[in-house]
C-alpha cells in the first residue's frame, strides 16, 4: 500500500473545494431537501474512494506494466509489428477511459439522441488507435515529431472552416478527455519503454509527444464527422 497516502491527499485536495462550493450554494441558494443532500454527499464520498483506488491502481499497475511491455517490444527485431500493436492498444485504452464514456453520454443527452453515445465512443477509440499507430511509426522509422504534429494542427485549422459548428466544441473537449489517466499512464509509459530499450532511439526525444497526438486525434475525427453531417444537411 506504499504511496496510497499521497494519492489520498491529492484526491482530497481536488475534491474538498468542490464539496465546500456545493455546501455554500446549498446553504445560501439551493435549499435542497435533506435526503437529496445526503445522496449527493454519499455520491461525492464514493467518487473520492473510487478516484483514490483508481489512481493508486494506475500509478502502481498501468504505469509499470506499460513500461515493461514497451521495453519488451523495443527489443523485437521486426519493429513494424509495433504499428498494429499500437493501434490495438490505443483503441482499447480509449475504449476503457472513464472520461471518454462520460463525454459520450453527455453528447447523447445534449443532442436528444441525435448523436449516439456508442457512435461517439467508437469514433473516439478509433481515432486514438490511428494516432497511437502513427506514434509507433514515428519511433520505428525515426520521423521527427514536428513533421507529424504541425500538419495535424494545420488540418485542424482547415476543418474549423468546413465542419458543422455544433461539432467544433465537442471535438476539442473530446481531445481533452482522451488524454486521461489510462492514456497517460499506459500508452506514454509504453512508448518511453520502447524508445529507451531501442539502441537507435532517445527516450526523451522519441518517447514523448504521444499524448499530444492522442489529444489531436479526436479533434480531427469528430470534426470530420461534422463535415459529413454538414454535407448531409445540405
Amino acid at each position: 500500500m506504499e504511496g496510497i497516502t499521497d494519492v489520498t491527499i491529492e484526491v482530497l485536495q481536488a475534491l474538498i473545494p468542490i464539496i465546500l462550493f456545493f455546501i455554500f450554494f446549498q446553504l445560501r441558494y439551493l435549499k435542497l431537501p435533506s435526503f437529496e443532500v445526503v445522496k449527493i454527499l454519499i455520491g461525492m464520498l464514493m467518487t473520492a474512494v473510487g478516484m483514490i483506488l483508481f489512481l493508486y491502481g494506475v500509478y502502481n499497475g498501468f504505469y509499470p506494466v506499460g513500461f515493461q511491455i514497451g521495453e519488451f517490444l523495443g527489443n523485437i527485431e521486426q519493429m513494424w509489428i509495433l504499428i498494429p500493436i499500437g493501434f490495438v492498444l490505443g483503441f482499447l485504452t480509449a475504449f476503457a477511459e472513464p472520461a471518454v464514456r462520460v463525454l459520450c453520454y453527455q453528447v447523447e443527452q445534449s443532442s436528444s439522441g441525435y448523436l449516439r453515445a456508442k457512435l461517439m465512443l467508437y469514433i473516439l477509440s478509433f481515432s486514438v488507435a490511428v494516432f497511437v499507430a502513427i506514434g509507433m511509426v514515428k519511433i520505428v522509422y525515426g520521423i521527427p515529431f514536428i513533421y507529424i504534429i504541425v500538419p495535424g494542427y494545420l488540418l485542424t485549422l482547415m476543418l474549423l472552416w468546413v465542419s458543422d459548428k455544433d461539432f467544433i466544441g465537442i471535438a476539442f473537449d473530446a481531445g481533452g478527455v482522451a488524454t486521461g489517466p489510462m492514456a497517460v499512464s499506459f500508452l506514454m509509459s509504453m512508448l518511453v519503454g520502447v524508445a529507451s530499450s531501442h539502441s537507435e532511439r532517445n527516450a526523451i526525444v522519441d518517447g514523448f509527444g504521444l499524448i499530444a497526438l492522442v489529444a489531436l486525434a479526436p479533434i480531427i475525427f469528430i470534426m470530420l464527422l461534422g463535415v459529413y453531417v454538414k454535407y448531409k444537411k445540405r
